[in-house]
């Protein structure tokens, strides 16, 4: 199975100021781990990241590929591997086609992947952004409480997505245990 995750708030932490280096990218405890174990069962690991931090000129893509960089290699050191990195290096305002809720990056992770569709892929996220996007794309949406998470959910009680269903976890960990437990999937 395609496994999507978005990447600030799910795998490494973040509090919505923005990661501007390696040294500043620092994964959520069990993530990494939790990346490993569903490779090691099969999965394959795409990440849909919105990185408007490049358009902003805190970071460039340099300082970019130095975090994805940092973020493999710790989870090559773990036992996994993260298959393809998709990311949206656009402003907000800039109306491109990538940026999250739009599904540009999921289209360009089904086109790495030759898929005729994202039917059965999972996309993991903290932000309705990420939901919204997997939804769209035909993935079964997950919302992980960590980063924005528990936020995001009380606003989904108020407003749900309409014609989705949100499995919510604690974080990537509680989620990898359920998934390769077969609950709930």
């Amino acid at each position: 199975m395609l496994i999507i995750l978005d990447r600030d708030g799910v795998i490494n932490h973040y509090d919505g100021n923005y990661i501007c280096s390696a040294d500043e990218w620092v994964p959520i405890p069990g993530s990494i781990d939790a990346i490993a174990r569903l490779c090691n069962a099969g999965h394959r690991i795409a990440i849909a990241t919105n990185q408007s931090g490049i358009a902003r000129g805190f970071y460039d893509t340099d300082g970019l590929d130095a975090m994805h960089d940092k973020l493999e290699r710790l989870v090559e050191a773990a036992g996994g591997c993260i298959d393809f990195i998709a990311y949206c290096p656009h402003h907000p305002d800039d109306h491109c086609q990538c940026r999250k809720p739009l599904t540009g990056l999921l289209e360009q992770i089904r086109g790495h992947f030759h898929l005729d569709s994202l039917h059965g892929a999972i996309m993991t996220g903290d932000s309705r952004k990420d939901l919204e996007a997997g939804h769209a794309a035909g993935c079964r949406p997950v919302l992980v409480r960590t980063g924005n998470g528990r936020d995001t959910e009380r606003h989904l009680e108020a407003r749900p997505i309409p014609g989705a269903e949100v499995s919510v976890y604690d974080n990537l960990s509680a989620f990898t245990d359920a998934l390769l437990s077969a609950e709930g999937w």
